[in-house]
């Protein structure tokens, strides 16, 4: 919410948050709209019946649980928006690889099972290596590699506790899986404008992405590869946009490049968000969210222009545990081209690893006059980082953290 908040000050729009947070020390939250976030009906009808109040000229969602209720939202108050089933989709990674198969766009082979039946071997025609995930989660969270039957079904476990919470009948109990395809992975942000593609920025992720887990770590734009190929992604994009009905507003796109082909990954209607957006900024000196809000606005995006190269690392988390304390960051700071190294996790808290995390231990930013030059600054900083992690143990129903020499990196 916070870079919205900025983003909107700067511009001189006022701004109202709708969330949950009734009780958040933030006063933009505060004092904003109160919703359910888990009744979507419900929450559509406070923010329009508080459109009487408060002439609001434009929505715009900030997470992947908020994109169906402003769908609906501005559909009802008329104001741009995508169709609510086109966002529907995007939020549905089985209904999506459906969608694209039929428009004739590459998908792996892909299968949807229930974690009951893989439990007593009841399989389709699945090939290996192959990889698991819930039906609707992002961020990585229960994606994991499989290489054969015996690891689908240890990660389909895992994969089942960690949607047993959900609210949707489907997304607790099944998965969808589909063939491991290896590649580089690209990310693009952009404009939907009357479903024209109009990018913003695209980031390559030049680590590996091969699994076990598929924990994202580093961003860096502009991108490497060549003219031609930025521009077969786009149309890609463009195009899977088209088949899923999109036609408006931000979008976030991942996809995998395999030979000739290109796989799309994720396709979100929402900014890629937190912390990773500063990298427009850095890279244009022009927030996203300023971007999209003036957008939603009525004011039309041009493609901008990156006048620095920039990037960001996600620091993984190294394991689960209690999080004692990062050594090094003074050191990481002062590498040339660094730009700042923010931790988002406080000493003494939980550390969650992924596949059953979902949030960064911190971020490095850095900028340069090439993507080179960004790349090795960022891997240079956190080569120079110690993450101390404690074991948590559960005695006698109290959670209690390891000796501190048990903390490892």
């Amino acid at each position: 919410m916070a870079p919205y908040i900025a983003a909107a000050k700067k511009l001189g729009i006022a701004i109202k948050i709708a969330s949950h947070g009734e009780h958040s020390l933030v006063n933009e939250i505060a004092e904003g709209i109160h919703i359910n976030l888990d009744s979507t009906e419900a929450a559509v009808n406070t923010i329009v019946s508080s459109s009487a109040k408060y002439n609001f000229c434009g929505i715009v969602a900030a997470d992947d649980k908020a994109t169906e209720i402003v769908a609906k939202a501005a559909k009802a108050l008329n104001l741009p928006h995508n169709p609510p089933d086109a966002v529907h989709l995007t939020r549905w990674k089985h209904k999506a690889r459906k969608v694209l198969e039929q428009a004739g766009l590459p998908v792996p082979r892909h299968w949807v099972a229930t974690f009951s039946d893989i439990r007593k071997d009841k399989l389709p025609d699945i090939s290996f290596p192959c990889v698991i995930k819930p039906l609707n989660l992002s961020a990585s969270r229960g994606v994991i590699r499989c290489n054969n039957e015996k690891e689908l079904k240890e990660a389909a476990e895992r994969v089942s506790k960690i949607v047993e919470n959900q609210n949707e009948v489907d997304s607790k109990s099944k998965a969808l899986i589909e063939s491991f395809i290896p590649g580089k992975e690209v990310a693009l942000e952009a404009i939907l404008q009357q479903g024209k593609l109009v990018p913003i920025a695209m980031f390559d992720k030049p680590d590996p992405l091969n699994g076990p887990y598929f924990e994202e770590t580093y961003y860096v734009t502009p991108s490497r590869l060549t003219r031609s190929q930025q521009h077969k992604i786009t149309l890609t994009i463009e195009s899977a946009c088209a088949a899923y009905g999109l036609t408006t507003g931000p979008v976030h796109a991942e996809l995998r490049i395999n030979g000739d082909e290109l796989y799309i990954i994720e396709i979100a209607a929402r900014t890629i968000g937190g912390e990773c957006a500063k990298l427009v900024e850095f890279a244009s000196n022009r927030s996203l969210e300023s971007i999209v809000i003036e957008y939603a606005m009525g004011i039309n995006a041009d493609t901008i222009s990156l006048e620095t190269a920039a990037g960001v690392m996600m620091m993984p988390t190294p394991r689960s545990g209690v999080l004692r304390r990062v050594e090094g960051v003074l050191n990481a700071q002062s590498v040339k081209n660094i730009k700042s190294v923010n931790l988002a996790i406080r000493e003494g808290h939980e550390l969650i690893a992924l596949p059953e995390g979902a949030s960064y231990l911190g971020f490095i930013f850095a900028t340069a006059e090439t993507p080179e030059a960004v790349e090795s600054a960022l891997r240079s900083a956190h080569d120079k980082l110690n993450i101390v992690v404690d074991p948590l143990w559960k005695i006698g129903g109290n959670i209690s953290a390891g000796l501190e020499n048990s903390g490892i990196t």
